[in-house]
Formats: structure tokens, sequence, C-alpha cells
């Protein structure tokens, strides 16, 4: 317990001891004694506060010895003071004529059994004064009890410090009352202390975004390519065109300076543009692939790079993906091919071909034993996590308004979400296709519905995202307009305009009716309802 911690927006130093101590005095105060007892003998640090200094003498000088002795279990000092202090206690019980519980506090405690091999002769005074049952006030000497006691607290209080109750409970007050003030967590909302995230409240209905909440504006020279929430709903993280990986505070549009790298100006960067961006599933790590084929693994608390592959693919990553236990990362590529990478060994595990152009999606099922690709080469196709063998592979359909044989490109796939409770062979995926149609699809490659922009031409679907428990789907199209569709119904919600020039993809907040879409504008703009 010799460690310290930095806090990550200041250069303050907090000792583990201090951390620990702050666990003791929330035992202390809530009576968990066996466990408060256990971390100071593991921990080897004592809890040498007291609520008070001025309330700890006056009891000693008033002789409230019940309250004092509760205070000392749980202070640490000299073996010489705490025999002196129940030396002092057991003569005070017999002047009151409480013979058996002094001779109790003699035989039973270990100051005075320490008194008894350190200073025998102490000891059997006490001893002889307990078996006659009482003791005359001329045993006190000189000095007198109320000396004694005046002698006593000048022994004990130079070794214990005053805290003010609750710190523990108080310091976490503070921390999300400043997590408040700069964003991080929106004023009213229920928080999951534990996992740091807002509580989600299943009662609240899910809404469609109708407006522009804020706009995070890049240079001049750069624009966003990928971006993405994190799990947890804290971050927002973007990739940009000029090689940046940055965290966002959603709620204010500004960059997190709570992370001390980005307080600094140090980023998360790659030599060439950002292409593809996600989060583990515990918001702890992100992946980032860049436009040269290089993958890395970052630490987003710290910025630290975990691990880099710098020949994860020839081409740019097109998309990353963690597999549900956070040891692995699926990408696809512009070389055609989708990968999965260990992160513990460093390599490359699985490698997934067959397709003949651009990989634009890859992406697990539930329970990551297929992996399903979306290629410009007009397929989608199912691949077995274990084997790498493709075990379906199909074309959607072209729109009605075009012609049967036409060739249209498969932007991205996702899998419909709750439907984990399926077998691998029932679930459902949403397929986006270069045209005005966004399929939902079986993964046998039948069409269950269509998502239409209505649009023969200009109408062209880019990307889309689906809301967080699968009510609506969002789709942004090349004439820069975000479509709504009621997932049940297949039926066209809403219309709105999200950015000048053209789209380049959506993100959709874990919890919350939040939206996120970036285009080539130099926006990444945030919408709600």
């Amino acid at each position: 317990f010799g460690s310290s911690w930095t806090a990550m927006s200041t250069k303050l130093e907090i000792e583990s001891h201090d951390v620990v101590r702050l666990m003791l005095q929330f035992c202390k105060e809530h009576q968990l004694n066996r466990t408060l007892a256990i971390l100071q003998e593991e921990s080897r640090v004592t809890l040498n506060y007291v609520d008070s200094v001025e309330a700890f003498a006056t009891d000693i000088n008033n002789g409230r010895w019940d309250a004092v002795l509760k205070a000392v279990s749980y202070l640490s000092f000299p073996d010489a003071v705490l025999m002196d202090l129940y030396e002092h206690v057991v003569m005070e019980l017999l002047e009151g004529r409480e013979a058996q519980l002094a001779y109790d506090l003699l035989r039973m405690t270990s100051p005075m059994i320490n008194l008894k091999q350190s200073h025998p002769d102490r000891y059997l005074r006490l001893e002889h004064l307990c078996k006659k049952g009482a003791m005359d006030s001329k045993e006190w000497g000189e000095n007198g009890k109320e000396k004694r006691r005046a002698k006593l607290t000048q022994l004990m209080l130079p070794y214990v410090q005053a805290a003010p109750p609750g710190r523990l409970l108080a310091l976490l007050g503070q921390a999300l009352k400043w997590q408040q003030n700069v964003g991080m967590l929106q004023p009213g909302v229920k928080l999951d202390l534990f996992r740091g995230a807002a509580k989600v409240m299943s009662e609240i209905a899910e809404e469609f975004p109708q407006q522009i909440a804020r706009q995070i504006k890049f240079g001049t020279k750069s624009h966003p390519e990928c971006a993405c929430f994190s799990p947890d709903g804290q971050h927002l993280v973007s990739g940009s065109v000029d090689g940046f990986v940055e965290v966002w505070n959603h709620s204010t549009g500004q960059l997190r300076k709570d992370l001390q790298y980005q307080n600094d100006e140090e980023f998360m960067m790659h030599d060439q543009a950002v292409v593809s961006v996600a989060f583990s599933r515990d918001s702890e790590c992100l992946a980032s692939g860049s436009q040269d084929g290089k993958l890395k693994i970052w630490k987003v608390a710290t910025g630290q790079c975990l691990r880099h592959f710098d020949r994860a693919h020839t081409e740019g990553i097109t998309c990353v993906q963690f597999s549900k236990d956070g040891s692995q990362v699926l990408t696809s590529s512009f070389d055609m091919t989708a990968k999965i990478h260990g992160l513990k060994s460093g390599r490359m595990l699985k490698e997934f071909r067959g397709h003949t152009s651009y990989v634009n999606t890859a992406a697990y099922n539930h329970d990551n034993t297929r992996v399903v690709t979306a290629s410009s080469d007009t397929f989608v196709k199912v691949y077995d996590v274990k084997s790498s063998e493709c075990i379906l592979s199909f074309s959607p359909p072209p729109p009605p308004h075009m012609n049967e044989a036409s060739m249209v490109s498969v932007n991205s796939v996702c899998f419909v979400p709750c439907d984990g409770d399926r077998g691998a062979g029932d679930e459902r995926i949403y397929v986006c296709t270069r045209s005005n149609t966004v399929y939902m699809m079986n993964l046998r490659g039948q069409v269950l519905k269509a998502f239409c922009s209505g649009k023969r031409s200009g109408g062209d679907i880019l990307a889309f995202a689906v809301s967080h428990r699968g009510k609506w789907l969002y789709a942004v199209a090349e004439d820069h307009m975000l479509y709504v569709f009621d997932t049940e119904t297949a039926k066209l919600e809403h219309l709105m305009k999200v950015c000048e020039k053209e789209v380049i993809g959506l993100t959709q907040h874990p919890t919350r009716n939040m939206l996120a879409c970036f285009a080539t504008d130099g926006h990444l703009t945030v919408l709600v309802p």
C-alpha cells in the first residue's frame, strides 16, 4: 500500500493509504466491525482519526471510559500508552466497586497481557487490588485521579487527528457535482454509481431526433471520418481525416479536458486518416483503424496505446468491432478481407476471404459464433468464426424502380437489437445498399421488411443506425436528409436536414434518445428529440 494515484485533471497525488482510511471510516460509521478489523489487518493501515479531538479529550478527562475504549479499538497507539490507559481504567473501575469488570479487563485485554509480561510488578499490584474487590482513593497517590486523567490525555492526543464524519460519501458527492458542472452528468439523471453511468430508465419512451442540439466544428482542412458513443454513454469519440482520435463531451460539444492527455493537448493519433473506431463493451478500450491499414488499441482513460498492428490490412480499415469478451478485434478492409486479431498474442487469428471488392462492414452476431460482412461486390456473406468458412452468401435485391440485373453495392450491415435470444440461424440483420432502401433480412437471405426513402434519384442511403432499443431506424442519404422509419411498420415517420455536404455516417447513443452524424462539411452533429 505504498503506491499513489494521480488525479486525471490535476497533479494532485492521492495516497492509497488515505483511500483505505476512507473505507475504514465508512466501515466504522456503519458498524461493519468485522470488515473494519480485517481491512486494517490486511492493509496494515489504521484509522487514527476521530470525529473531534476536543470531544475525545473531554471523554478522557471526564472518565467516560466506554466511549474512550470504543474509540481506541479503531486507533493505533504505542503499547506503553495503551498499558497506561488500561491500568488507569482498571483502577477507576475498582474505585467504583466494579471488581468483576475490572478483573475481566485485567485478564482478557491485550494491553494488560503485555503489562503482565513487561511490568509484572504493576500487573501484580492490580491483581491484588482486584482480589480485594475495591480500591481506596489513596491508591492514586500524590497526583490524584484527575491529574492522571490529564496526563493520559497529553499522552494520547499526539496520536490522533480529527476528520469530519462521512468523508467517503462527501467526496463522492463532490465528484458527482464536478462531473455535472463539466457536463459529464446530466442534472436529474439517476446514476449507477458503481458503473459510472446513467441508469437506463426503461419507462422513458424512445423518441426520434427532431432538432440539432449542438455541432462540433472541425478545422478548415479536417472533418470526421468516423465516430461512436461509448457503451456506458459517457464518451463520444471521433476519428478524423488528419489522423486525430478525439474524445468529446456530447452534452457540451467540448473536448473532454478531464482526460489529462487531452488537457495537455496530447492526443491518440494515426499517421493517416482514421476511418473506423469502436469501444470495448466495458468502455475502457478503444480500437481505431486507419487509411493505411494500421490498427491501434487505446486505453481511453490515459490515452496509452496498448497494442498496435502495423500490418492489420494492406489497405484502409473500414470497420472495427471488439468481441464480447474484449480479447479480440474484428476488422474489415478495402483489401477485400475481414480479419480477427488477438489482443494478447498481437497476431491475426482468423481471416475471412471470398469478396471481390471492398469489404465495407464486418459484424459479429450476438454470441460471436458468426461474422457477417457487407461488400461493394453486392454480396453479404456469413462466416463461421471457428472454421473461417463462408456458410452463406447472398445479394440483397435492388429496389423496385431499378432493373433486376442492377448491381447494388452493400454499404453496411448490423444485427437487429434484442435478437440475442434467437438461435444463430434465426437472427435478423439490417442491410444498407447503395440505393434508396434498407432491408431487414434473415441470415438465409430472405427479405423481411424494406425501408424506402421514396426518392428514385438523389436519395441513395449512405449510412444508417438503429435506436438504442430498436424502435427506430435512422438513415442518412446523399440528399443530406435524415430519414426516420418505424421498425415495426417500416413507415417513414420523420424527415430532416442534418448537414450541408455529403454525410459519412451515423452513431446512436447506447441509452438515450441521441444520435450523432458526421459529414464532409467538417461537423459532428448531435441530434435530440
